[in-house]
């Protein structure tokens, strides 16, 4: 007789009270912060992860000690839960940022954006390296290789951020001028290299540093971009027949088809030991790639993800920033280095490769800030480093906080870079037809 298998227990009454407590407080934080930052000019991002931070260690945790250890216990099972729920709304971001990349733009501007972006990354990588060379041993993880940290501090500062770069440029209405465009293009690729750098180096991060491992993971790369190609057919199908259910009825089959993928595609790479968002941002541009998708199918899920996961996650990485590191002379040093680094080697990078496409000076200096800004994807890489344990406590609230001084930089210097490009025939014909549209799509009015 086959012995009756007990179920799993449910979660326990105090445990749940305390989970939905943190979900309320942390999304109200992340409001309000959220809309006072874009009141202020900056991004909600910044916002987010204050809420955090202020309900962390870095504010709570000091003024109110016990009521810190009530809402934010130090029990590692309350706090995975918390964190689940910020995995999986990071992995539909970057999912839904791989699906809104124009792989059009990319080919149309291809050399220009190529020749920007390797330089663009490879300085800051460099840079970067060299840093996580010399930091002190202090700020390494002990369960960490020197140089697996140091590679990973270098894909931290190469990576720039679609979707801060892209609401930036919207905001400041240069999306239809040739550099926005150009800048948009660039990060594309940029993000593109740092996917696979990340997907390389979190591997080397687990396996360990042996040129066998890192051949290993280099071909799991490879393998992943194969089967992508491979793949797109047997997407495109499906998204064509949730696309018909769809509109035989009002129903949600193309977002939960989306999300299948997304998330089976972040499962797929993390078993290969190649982190999850990088399964789930090839995913968004294949689905991207097959033209068959209606973008207005995915407004509940952008909904959804914008101004509920995407949020939580932000401030649940605030949480773990503690600001009284940098209280500490070393890490304080440490801090300024990095944000430095970052800044110059973004900066000389994409100045470099604009002047060698024979762009002008004012020219370069905006593709400079632009892709300056890290944003998103920083604060990503920052927490797949501190769940790795290639990042400490300390190197973490650093990039994190890199993430954020870069992104509040990008929009002043754009604006007094852009004032000094003349504008061209093309961009003002451009922009006037982008108008003409909006005019056509609000029925009439402005």
């Amino acid at each position: 007789m086959t012995p009756v298998t007990s179920p799993v227990g449910l979660i326990g009454p105090d445990e749940l009270l305390i989970f939905l407590m943190q979900v309320g407080l942390l999304l109200l934080c992340a409001l309000l912060l959220g809309r006072l930052t874009q009141r202020l000019g900056m991004s909600a991002i910044v916002g987010e992860l204050c809420a955090g931070v202020l309900l962390g260690p870095s504010v709570l945790a000091r003024v109110a000690p016990g009521l810190s250890d009530w809402l934010l216990p130090r029990d590692t099972a309350q706090f995975h839960m918390l964190d689940a729920v910020g995995q999986v709304g990071v992995l539909l971001l970057v999912g839904i940022t791989g699906i809104h990349i124009d792989l059009r733009l990319v080919r149309r501007r291809g050399v220009t954006a190529a020749r920007i972006s390797l330089a663009g990354v490879v300085i800051p990588l460099a840079l970067g390296v060299a840093v996580g060379l010399l930091l002190p041993d202090s700020l390494v993880p002990g369960s960490a290789d020197r140089s697996t940290f140091a590679l990973f501090l270098g894909v931290a500062m190469g990576v720039s951020a679609i979707p801060v770069i892209a609401k930036t440029l919207m905001e400041m209405r240069l999306l239809h001028r040739n550099i926005g465009q150009l800048i948009l293009c660039a990060v594309t690729v940029d993000d593109i290299v740092g996917w696979l750098l990340l997907s390389v180096v979190s591997a080397m991060a687990t396996t360990g540093v042996r040129a066998g491992n890192i051949a290993l993971s280099v071909g799991y790369v490879a393998a992943v971009v194969a089967v992508a190609v491979l793949a797109r057919p047997l997407v495109r199908t499906a998204l064509r027949a949730a696309e018909r259910s769809d509109s035989r009825r009002d129903g949600g089959v193309t977002v939960t088809l989306v999300v299948i993928l997304v998330v089976l595609a972040a499962a797929a790479t993390q078993a290969m030991k190649l982190e999850a968002v990088f399964g789930a941002f090839v995913c968004g541009i294949v689905i991207s790639s097959c033209g068959t998708l209606n973008p207005a199918r995915l407004a509940p899920l952008r909904t959804t993800v914008l101004s509920f996961l995407a949020p939580l996650f932000f401030a649940t990485a605030g949480l773990r920033m503690d600001l009284a590191a940098l209280t500490q002379p070393t890490v304080l040093l440490a801090g300024v280095g990095v944000l430095l680094t970052a800044i110059l080697g973004k900066f000389a990078g994409a100045y470099l490769g604009a002047r060698l496409s024979r762009l002008g000076h004012w020219e370069a200096l905006a593709l400079g800030a632009g892709m300056n800004a890290r944003g998103v994807i920083e604060v990503i890489i920052a927490m797949v480093g501190l769940r790795l344990g290639v990042l400490s406590a300390e190197m973490y609230t650093v990039i994190v906080l890199v993430a954020i001084v870069t992104s509040l930089m990008a929009p002043p210097i754009l604006r007094l870079t852009m004032a000094r490009v003349e504008q061209t025939a093309e961009e003002r014909l451009r922009e006037e037809s982008h108008a003409v549209e909006k005019v056509r799509n609000t029925g009439g009015t402005t």
